[in-house]
């Protein structure tokens, strides 16, 4: 049995094009073309693949045979990926980034994030995103090693030198406990009385604010890198600590969190900058994903300016 050839892309769209308009001579005002070149092409890709894909005799037009049916799937593939490829071509032309990649802050919330990156999808569809969750100093740290063209950065992490920045809202925190907790239980709580208990800190991977503390009440702390973790084991129980309104929303409906009427320690507003490398102009991918999340917000100077 011979191996089949190897079909050229102008045969299968030759193809394509039958199927999509229902004959010859359709497919041929369709591409532009007398109707002897589409049979042509067809008769040359039976022949390359060795298949009738299409049964001629007795009807009008032309139907695809079973072997039609099964390479039409396969064709329809590979001209998607050739229409891909040229989207991507004529976008890095045009001067569209080969790849974003997006640092954010572990607080943002995460139907802000959705909303926007579902709009990034939607108009840059041939630019690919790499996007990095985490927590304080390390969003400024990958804006500033190179490994993310932009960041929406928390209040610490946006203090780098070498970076411009723009707010970009905020969110925000409140303490609380699950309600078996002892502070959940009491009536009124004194101040100094966090500091009895275990409070759960979000912690930096980075070296950018290491050895420092940020809202930290209590001498007792368990010390956690990531905000999901750190909200299973407020539910657990476990100590308390402050959480950004828009995650434990639900929880506090239902009941399953309380938040805390804690005089020393009443959570507050936790602001967000979008930042970028000083010495880096944002492409326009870029630019334009760091104006979603800008919205109307004001510049800000270049810390260090």
């Amino acid at each position: 049995m011979s191996e089949p050839g190897s079909p050229t892309l102008d045969q299968l769209q030759i193809f394509l094009a039958v199927v999509e308009e229902g004959s010859f001579a359709a497919a041929g005002r369709r591409l532009n073309r007398a109707v002897s070149v589409i049979s042509y092409g067809v008769s040359n890709l039976e022949a390359q693949l060795g298949l009738t894909l299409f049964t001629r005799e007795g009807t009008k037009r032309p139907v695809l045979t079973p072997e039609g049916e099964a390479i039409l799937a396969d064709a329809r593939v590979v001209a998607a990926g050739l229409d891909g490829l040229r989207a991507r071509a004529r976008g890095l032309l045009e001067g569209l980034e080969a790849e974003v990649s997006l640092a954010v802050d572990v607080m943002l919330p995460a139907e802000r994030l959705g909303s926007i990156l579902r709009a990034f999808a939607s108009e840059f569809p041939t630019v690919p995103l790499r996007l990095h969750v985490e927590a304080l100093g390390a969003v400024a740290a990958l804006v500033l090693d190179g490994k993310a063209g932009l960041g929406v950065a928390g209040p610490v992490s946006a203090e780098g030198e070498g970076l411009d920045r723009m707010d970009a809202g905020a969110v925000t925190l409140v303490p609380v406990a699950a309600p078996d907790h002892p502070l959940a239980r009491e009536t009124k709580l004194k101040p100094g009385a966090g500091r009895d208990h275990i409070q759960l800190v979000l912690t930096d991977r980075s070296p950018l604010t290491q050895g420092r503390d940020f809202a930290v009440q209590s001498p007792h702390t368990w010390r956690l890198a990531d905000l999901g973790a750190k909200h299973a084991l407020l539910r657990e129980g476990i100590g308390w600590g402050n959480m950004p309104l828009p995650m434990i929303e639900g929880d506090l409906v239902a009941g399953t969190l309380v938040r805390l009427a804690m005089p020393d320690d009443t959570g507050g507003t936790y602001r967000f900058s979008a930042i970028h490398r000083s010495d880096i102009a944002p492409g326009p991918a870029t630019a334009w994903l760091m104006e979603r999340f800008v919205g109307p917000g004001i510049a800000m100077p270049a810390s260090g300016s």
